[in-house]
């Protein structure tokens, strides 16, 4: 990419497409395009071809997608299932036609068995059973690899792919039913300590051990990745994470300290876990000359300095 190249983000306001967007911006990339959602709805077909055939993008982070927590994935799984094939396919026919020099495809670790064996590398895809809670989310993702895939191989694109482990950060869904873990403690603990209640519950058993990348990790990966290799380099595609992980357990009590709420932690044991352990192999992203750089106590303070800042400062 050179600095003046057109590249357009989709889903530019979301957790994962902002943080793309700062670090391109803090790259000197100065041709960026952004459309939200209420200018280009990206599950329809002809609009989403339109914009491809007028702006003429020659680089594509397709960050875009409808996303949640095992809460929302499990209630809305048709919705999760349809907005998400519909995004991502009309953005990359229209990409392949209309001469998109490179596209990133954005997926989830989730798109693995459940019971794989840890840590999850890239060749484990499509050798077990998912895990039922974010089934619908995890087939439209591995949908969106075999079609970037298949694209190189048929069109001779350099569509390449990434799998980022569990993402937090700046812009984050702070809902308490439909977001992730994370962001959905980090609020139970502040409202918790905003009106001195004793207790946080917390869904499940605590035991789960999940790994946590910042979003500005995230962005910086796909960053280098889009500068440096090539779909033939990467091979059907590659894991971002931090290969490190802590227990649900701990990763309360790290919001605890951080929020400052010296009350107790309740485990919902009624409620579902998800996945037992979900930590990602880096090993590949390694040889490709990234690591990450943001460790999870300091990612934690960054998030929750931005929650205050622009979500509880509203409330």
């Amino acid at each position: 990419m050179k600095k003046k190249s057109k590249i357009y983000i989709s889903g530019h306001n979301g957790l994962v497409g902002s943080a793309i967007v700062r670090a391109l911006e803090v790259n000197g990339y100065e041709n960026i395009i952004k459309k939200s959602s209420d200018v280009l709805d990206l599950r329809k077909q002809d609009d989403v071809h339109l914009f491809f055939k007028e702006e003429k993008p020659e680089y594509v982070f397709l960050a875009a997608a409808k996303v949640g927590g095992i809460f929302a994935n499990s209630t809305y799984p048709g919705q999760f299932l349809y907005d998400n094939l519909m995004i991502q396919t009309n953005i990359i026919e229209a990409a392949r036609q209309y001469g998109v020099k490179k596209l990133l495809f954005l997926g989830s670790t989730c798109i693995y068995p459940k019971m794989a064996a840890q840590p999850l590398k890239e060749e484990f895809l499509l050798t077990g059973k998912l895990e039922s809670t974010n089934e619908a989310y995890a087939i439209a993702k591995i949908a969106g690899i075999k079609m970037c895939n298949a694209y190189n191989k048929q069109y001779g694109t350099d569509y390449i792919s990434v799998m980022p482990t569990n993402l937090y950060g700046p812009n984050d869904n702070f809902d308490l039913q439909n977001s992730h873990v994370l962001p959905a403690l980090m609020r139970k603990i502040h409202e918790a300590k905003v009106n001195d209640e004793s207790t946080v519950t917390v869904w499940g058993t605590g035991t789960p051990l999940r790994e946590f990348l910042h979003t500005d990790d995230l962005a910086n990966a796909c960053v280098y990745l889009m500068e440096n290799c090539s779909a033939d380099q990467i091979g059907e595609f590659v894991n971002i994470g931090t290969g490190k992980e802590v227990s649900i357990k701990k990763l309360a009590q790290i919001l605890c300290k951080v929020i400052g709420f010296d009350g107790q932690l309740v485990f919902d044991k009624t409620k579902p876990d998800g996945t037992p352990r979900k930590l990602t192999d880096a090993t590949k992203l390694h040889k490709l000359g990234w690591h990450h750089q943001i460790e999870l106590k300091e990612g934690v303070q960054d998030a929750y300095k931005w929650y205050l800042e622009n979500v509880a400062l509203y409330e």
